[in-house]
């Protein structure tokens, strides 16, 4: 068992390492989820670090970002303008395709990021699966954010029987990736190891008025958790929860959040290893004995122990009994 769960650790740091970096289109639609509690600029910031090692291309369309991010090879602006002139100008900034390079893997790769679609899903809805879906190409690799605590106000036109825009990105996507704070993941955690309600930071506090979740949260430690979903051509979907670390210029740390010392299962090192090293079976109770326990047990004689050991050819299982003054003798019995 210990060699095939260190087999799919491995297997899964791979298939996020490959997501990370973009490598032989592993996501064509890669969908961002996250909140005020955990932006997702630390991410998207670890794509346009992998993608310049790479010698990727980086395409930045802002719908709300002001100012051109750092390492970024073309600024988009695309809040309030169409979609039709917003698609033209991503599309004149994609490098010429050639099938030959691509199945070679030599042509140049680009990497679109959208910094949010909640604008874009609120404004315009039905046109929202066929953006998305013509400015991906095979060397074309799109991130998109969504923000998951912004409300989608939706037009009057809007069919209600129709899927709503969240539902649509969901599908279309074919890696998800959901972020969170990590310090107030160990704090949950810490909750759920003593049986207590879990804590809640940010609009799920519920409070009027300002968030208080922001600034309150004690001695922060550094990283996001991000829970990827994975979809495979086979169909198969693949999800593990991560730890990445932020370290520019140079790519992150990458860690499952099982090996982080708060989230890793208790182990009862007398039960996995058991006595002189042979295999416990499981119990919810310890097996184990104490060495006075063990020696007690060594000291103790069974009844008929003498008859349990060979005595002559066929004799090892008769019964020897002696006789009390207290019993009756019988000639009859004897004889029987």
């Amino acid at each position: 068992m210990a060699p095939a769960n260190a087999r799919a650790r491995s297997h899964s740091l791979l298939l996020f390492q490959k997501l990370l970096n973009l490598r032989d289109g592993a996501s064509p639609l890669t969908l961002l989820l996250d909140s005020l509690e955990q932006p997702a600029q630390p991410v998207v910031d670890e794509f346009v670090t992998r993608a310049k090692i790479s010698k990727s291309k980086v395409i930045f369309c802002s719908f709300e970002t002001f100012r051109k991010p750092k390492d970024v090879d073309c600024f988009i602006r695309a809040s309030g303008k169409d979609l039709q002139s917003v698609r033209a100008e991503l599309v004149a900034q994609y490098p010429a395709y050639d099938p030959i390079a691509a199945r070679d893997k030599a042509a140049q790769r680009t990497i679109v990021i959208i910094d949010s679609v909640n604008s874009l899903a609120s404004s315009d809805p039905e046109a929202l699966a066929m953006f998305l879906t013509t400015i991906i190409t095979p060397v074309i690799s799109l991130v998109a954010t969504y923000h998951v605590d912004v409300p989608i106000v939706l037009p009057k036109s809007w069919n209600e029987y129709e899927p709503h825009p969240f539902t649509i990105l969901c599908h279309l996507a074919t890696a998800i990736l959901r972020l969170s704070n990590l310090q107030q993941e160990i704090e949950r955690q810490k909750a759920r190891n003593r049986s207590l309600v879990e804590p809640e930071w940010g609009l799920k506090e519920e409070r009027e008025g300002v968030l208080f979740g922001l600034i309150e949260t004690p001695k922060k430690e550094p990283g996001v958790v991000v829970a990827m979903e994975l979809r495979r051509r086979s169909g198969r979907t693949v999800s593990e929860q991560f730890i990445l670390t932020p370290s520019p210029p140079r790519p992150g740390k990458l860690m499952l959040l099982t090996d982080h010392d708060v989230f890793a299962a208790p182990v009862d090192e007398e039960a996995a290893g058991g006595e002189n090293g042979e295999e416990q079976p499981e119990s919810t109770f310890s097996l184990g004995l104490t060495d006075k326990q063990r020696k007690d047990r060594e000291g103790i004689v069974l009844p008929y122990f003498d008859a349990q050991t060979d005595i002559g050819a066929g004799e090892g299982g008769r019964i020897l009994y002696e006789m009390g003054r207290e019993d009756d003798f019988d000639d009859e019995e004897d004889e029987i």
